[in-house]
């Protein structure tokens, strides 16, 4: 038998699982491993290439010509001087066996990926920032290179491992921590956090520089929290310090923010990506937060069920490119 091992690396190791009614029907008690065998014997006249190419040895090889020439009553190959002919038989089998062996590896082999001709909805579990940030610079290009391609997004919650596992979402976008087995994620970008208040906000400043952590403290806040688990970032990275923290009012909601920070003159902490997409962002000024507060990093995770499907890859390529366009 040809060494066809799974996870052999060997061109011809997938033909193996052909199904037999893609057999020449004038050879039909013959198995897959030795019509591959013939194919090459024949192809090439030689008993030490057969060998390399199919990663056997020459004495097997030999074997399988043996048990070949009786199964079929004809020598197939003769020795002419110090090379090897075909005979009548196998001039009549060579064509035939090439014919087979390249529509049977056809088989496997997958169309190619136009994303112009795909017809497929994509579910994307995701918060509002992740649709500011990552669908909505896409949005445009998708349209017009994949017209057929469309998107539901859904809310992000704090199982979204369990859902791309099961298949009932396509991609989650977070800034959360997210590392169960046979996750896959790609860092789309890091951002910075950046605090939001009124104009003559008495953290309103022209310098530039990060808020002090104890004048950031010392005013009332709008929280903005992420998923089902109502997870504050910002409570989440002060650590201790998050128990100085006054939060006036908590949403989970990028949109409304802008009002609501207005009507309290409360202090709230965006990644800087979402200041130009916040509703009456020429109404609020922002600062650096404090650095206590650290770096956002947004990832786009998915799970192993999807990572070589081809219309999946190619709309993580999108996603990316176009968090890297919106950056310039």
């Amino acid at each position: 038998m040809l060494p066809y091992a799974h996870g052999s690396k060997h061109p011809f190791c997938l033909l193996t699982i052909i199904l037999l009614n893609n057999l020449p029907v004038m050879l039909p008690t013959l198995s897959p491993n030795l019509l591959l065998v013939l194919a090459l014997l024949l192809k090439h006249k030689s008993v030490s290439t057969t060998a390399v190419l199919a990663g056997m040895s020459q004495p097997s090889v030999s074997r399988h010509l043996a048990r070949l020439r009786v199964a079929l009553g004809d020598p197939l190959l003769v020795r002419t001087g110090g090379q090897m002919i075909r005979t009548k038989r196998g001039d009549e089998l060579v064509g035939k066996l090439s014919e087979w062996v390249a529509s049977t590896s056809s088989l496997l082999v997958g169309p190619t990926f136009d994303p112009a001709a795909v017809e497929r909805r994509f579910r994307i579990a995701s918060t509002d920032f992740g649709i500011m940030a990552v669908v909505l610079p896409a949005l445009a290009e998708l349209r017009q290179v994949a017209p057929g391609i469309a998107i539901d997004v859904v809310p992000l919650n704090h199982a979204a491992h369990t859902a791309l596992a099961q298949g009932e979402i396509d991609f989650a976008i977070s800034g959360l921590d997210h590392h169960p087995a046979q996750l896959h994620r790609e860092c789309l970008f890091r951002d910075r956090f950046v605090v939001v208040t009124r104009p003559g906000h008495p953290l309103a400043s022209a310098t530039g520089e990060p808020v002090p952590i104890d004048a950031f403290l010392a005013h009332r806040h709008l929280g903005l929290t992420v998923s089902d688990a109502e997870l504050d970032r910002v409570s989440s990275a002060l650590g201790v310090q998050a128990n100085a923290r006054r939060v006036a009012l908590s949403v989970p909601y990028f949109g409304i923010a802008t009002e609501l920070l207005l009507a309290g003159d409360l202090v709230m902490v965006v990644p800087s990506r979402a200041v130009v997409r916040l509703d009456g962002a020429n109404e609020v000024v922002t600062r650096p937060a404090p650095e206590a507060l650290g770096a956002l990093d947004y990832w786009l995770l998915w799970h192993d069920r999807s990572h070589r499907d081809e219309a999946s890859t190619w709309l993580r390529g999108q996603l990316r490119a176009a968090c890297s366009h919106d950056l310039d």
